[in-house]
């Protein structure tokens, strides 16, 4: 069966039908959503439903439909053939049938915020991860029907509720569906309101967070990305917070977003102020992503990757902002903030693959490599995030020094949103490219070819010096580099990664190889930093591992201590210049 076998129907046939969910959860142990999808007023011979295979901010097709089972179609009592054609595609006979009724379950066992996730405490799920949607019909309204599986469980989403009945809310389309995540169960809501607009937070799972401090927080974050884009475009708005055992991560939407957190991770101060940045990067994306986008996903293509070299901006961008926007509303200071931007920068700086792997291909390639990291990926890429944000912070820098601290990269997001975000018009690289060039009143194709198109190294050093920083260099110890990192799992000391051109790679040691021993005496992971320091630069060790169950012994000669840690520094003696430019930049 191919998709060639699909039988077209035309658009406008079934302007007419209705579309109605109902997601039930019966014994949720079992992690299964049972969903019925009733189509009524349907006049077509066949049925064609689709389930997604990607989810609008993941930039990875994570093929949904393999947790699809018990697939059912049925006429009153009576049940369709159906058939599927394509991994993501099943097809009904409905010659002589008007009303519908597809049975499926959804197993859900993965607590990320692009995901499901159904146990005895709560039910969640995404959009993309649990509805078909049918071909011709993504405008249709669909009405949503959650059927709790005790009575002390509540319903949590933006979508409106349907006025006399219960637990029903309406979705304007497949899009606004796919859009807005709901969490069904016992989950604490704190209401609280900003700019005169009802804001709530929604927790799940239990931990060291406190509510109102974020709510405290949340709302200075909130009042100042306001303040930038001038207002709130919304009517309402969720975050909706999963505390987890070692998860982490966000994923924004239009009127809400999901966060995932450690769940003690909030009474460490360094921790806390790292979730707040997560806030500040969610919420950021409200305007950067959500309604500025480029063009390949002003509309979404839900079956099929969409090809963009402008991620640096939509999450690069966002990133610089959210080391920023607890800045400007006060939860931490300046000196926290160049801490945060110098952490950052070493992770840059020590990844290989930022001299392989250009910014725009980074962006590019999202679907099949940022998501997929592998044992080499430190070797052959770079994460559009992390480099997108210096590309970003030299932007900043640039348009900030040439006019005084008068234009920054805050106007290029202002005009962003004027031109593409407010009408939801989708943007080409060269728009973007051409308008920031505009605020900044410069050429800058030479800037954008050399930090988006190559792999040249960032100039650091010139955009920092009228600010009065440079870039410190912090050597944590005298060990001699190896260039290898290992990991104890089961009892097994495995090498995880390799760095290219290291003494481990020319010695002939692999990832995934088992480390035993150092001349002859046995070593493991938290032992190995300990042995190194008794070895100079330029002596030869004897490294013995497991190769593929191959018991080998290999000579590496060790080379010098490899910066690990970079600071970025204010000068002493700043002149008026670079003191003001520091000034209008972080504030006092």
């Amino acid at each position: 069966m191919t998709e060639a076998t699909a039988i077209r129907q035309p658009k406008s046939t079934n302007r007419a039908a209705t579309l109605y969910y109902r997601v039930a959860m019966s014994q949720p142990a079992s992690h299964l959503f049972e969903v019925t999808l009733q189509i009524d007023n349907w006049r077509s011979t066949t049925l064609d439903l689709k389930m997604p295979v990607w989810t609008p901010g993941s930039y990875l097709v994570r093929e949904y439909a393999r947790h699809v089972q018990d697939f059912v179609a049925v006429d009153g009592e009576q049940r369709l053939v159906s058939q599927k054609i394509s991994k993501n595609h099943w097809q009904v006979a409905t010659e002589g049938t008007s009303s519908i009724k597809v049975s499926y379950r959804i197993y859900a066992n993965e607590l990320t915020v692009r995901t499901n996730h159904l146990d005895a405490t709560h039910g969640y799920f995404n959009g993309a991860a649990l509805f078909f949607f049918v071909p011709g019909l993504e405008r249709q309204p669909i009405r949503v029907e959650i059927i709790p599986p005790q009575a002390d469980w509540q319903v949590t989403t933006t979508l409106p509720r349907i006025a006399g009945e219960a637990n029903t809310f309406m979705a304007q389309d497949f899009d606004t569906l796919v859009d807005t995540p709901i969490e069904v169960g016992t989950q604490r809501v704190y209401d609280f309101e900003v700019l005169n607009k009802p804001h709530a937070l929604a927790i799940w799972g239990k931990g060291n967070v406190n509510p109102e401090q974020i709510i405290a927080d949340t709302k200075k974050i909130i009042e100042v990305e306001a303040q930038m884009f001038d207002g709130l475009p919304y009517e309402q708005y969720l975050f909706l917070l999963h505390l987890s055992g070692s998860g982490y991560g966000g994923l924004e939407h239009k009127d809400c977003c999901t966060l995932n957190y450690p769940r003690f991770g909030f009474r460490d101060r360094e921790k806390y102020e790292r979730f707040m940045q997560l806030v500040a990067h969610e919420f950021f994306h409200l305007w950067n992503v959500k309604r500025i986008r480029p063009k390949v996903i002003e509309t979404f293509n839900y079956e099929a990757e969409s090809y963009t070299t402008s991620l640096w901006f939509c999450e690069g961008t966002t990133s610089y902002y959210d080391m920023l926007i607890p800045l400007r509303a006060g939860i931490y200071n300046r000196q926290t903030c160049l801490k945060n931007l110098s952490k950052d920068l070493s992770k840059y700086l020590n990844t290989i693959g930022r001299k392989v792997q250009p910014l725009g291909e980074s962006s590019y390639d999202a679907w099949i490599k940022l998501y997929r990291r592998d044992a080499n990926s430190d070797n052959n890429q770079i994460s559009y995030y992390l480099k997108g944000q210096f590309v970003s912070l030299l932007l900043d820098l640039l348009i900030r020094a040439k006019h005084h601290n008068k234009r920054s990269l805050d106007d290029v997001m202002r005009l962003m949103w004027e031109r593409f975000g407010k009408k939801e018009i989708g943007f080409s690289e060269t728009q973007l490219r051409d308008l920031i060039a505009e605020v900044a009143e410069t050429n800058l194709d030479e800037f954008f070819y050399r930090c988006i198109e190559t792999t040249e190294e960032l100039p650091l050093a010139d955009y920092l010096e009228p600010f009065g920083l440079y870039l410190k260099t912090v050597e944590e110890s005298e060990i001699p580099y190896m260039g290898i990192r290992v990991q104890s799992e089961n009892n097994k000391e495995v090498i995880k990664f390799v760095a290219a051109e290291s003494p481990a790679a020319r010695g002939g040691i692999d990832s995934l190889d088992e480390l035993l021993a150092i001349d002859g005496m046995r070593v493991d992971a938290t032992s190995l930093t300990e042995r190194l320091k008794d070895y100079q630069v330029d002596d030869t060790i004897w490294v013995t591992i497991f190769h593929q169950d191959e018991l080998k012994t290999l000579p590496v000669t060790l080379a010098k201590p490899q910066i690990e840690r970079y600071e970025l520094a204010i000068a002493d003696n700043l002149s008026q210049a670079q003191q003001q430019n520091l000034t209008g930049w972080l504030g006092e």
